[in-house]
């Protein structure tokens, strides 16, 4: 298979796992609270992994290595971290499990919009990282941080539709409504490559801004909700089987 049909692929199929994810839906009623705070706990320990080793770390390689890329890779997580929270803290949004809603206040907006924001929140950040991965011209960047989203995709499409389900959407439309929610990390994806490639010598920095955006959603969106419901030492433990996990994949395929 060429690299271009590789890229392809890595662009557009972890936002498509989403979907993969949600599929349970469609024959089962429910899942325990344990389970999905789990299986978040575990998505968050991918994104962490992914985000220091596909990331943060080439971000400072490519940089050169020394105290001028270590401080370009800082500026660049801090500002991908402030411009995730500019937008958190003023689009309206509910969380999926614990219903903590944030945002301006709308009352204008159905629940489902406010889910949908949510999910945005949380997919754009991914799939930006996914683009400006590829980006770099390194499939070695690329292929793991698109397995580790993708991997973690499928459990946050699994909480998507139970999460919908219990607002009293058929099985059928919950399904629908993450998988489609999904397709937004494709379209981040491409912008992000895009953005590499066209300023290239911007490369460090981009990656330490998708580093910086995703920590955010992982340790102001992911980890407190899995923490929410009294579920905190399996949660804990599923993210550091992630973490390993994504580091074991980023070592053997990198």
């Amino acid at each position: 298979m060429s690299d271009n049909w590789i890229i392809a692929l890595g662009l557009i199929v972890p936002g498509i796992a989403t979907g993969f994810g949600a599929m349970p839906a469609l024959f089962m009623k429910d899942v325990s609270r344990k389970w999905l705070d789990a299986m978040l706990g575990f998505a968050a320990g991918v994104m962490l992994s992914a985000t220091g080793f596909s990331l943060i770390l080439p971000s400072i390689e490519y940089g050169g290595g020394g105290l001028v890329a270590v401080l370009v890779t800082a500026a660049g997580v801090l500002v991908g971290a402030g411009l995730i929270d500019v937008i958190d803290y003023f689009a309206p949004h509910e969380h999926l499990i614990d219903k903590h809603h944030e945002g301006v206040a709308s009352d204008s907006l159905k629940k489902i919009w406010l889910f949908v924001i949510a999910i945005a929140i949380h997919n754009i950040p991914e799939g930006m990282a996914v683009g400006v991965a590829f980006g770099s011209n390194n499939l070695s960047n690329g292929i793991p941080i698109a397995i580790g989203i993708g991997l973690q995709n499928m459990p946050e499409g699994l909480a998507v539709a139970f999460a919908l389900m219990r607002e009293n959407y058929s099985a059928k439309k919950a399904f629908w409504i993450a998988l489609i929610t999904g397709l937004l990390e494709p379209v981040a994806a491409y912008l992000g490559f895009g953005l590499v490639r066209l300023f290239h010598p911007a490369l460090p920095f981009i990656l330490a801004l998708a580093g910086g955006a995703m920590l955010f959603v992982i340790t102001d969106e992911v980890i407190p909700e899995t923490h929410s419901g009294g579920n905190e030492r399996i949660a804990s433990y599923a993210m550091i089987i992630g973490f390993v996990v994504m580091m074991v994949l980023d070592v053997w395929l990198g």
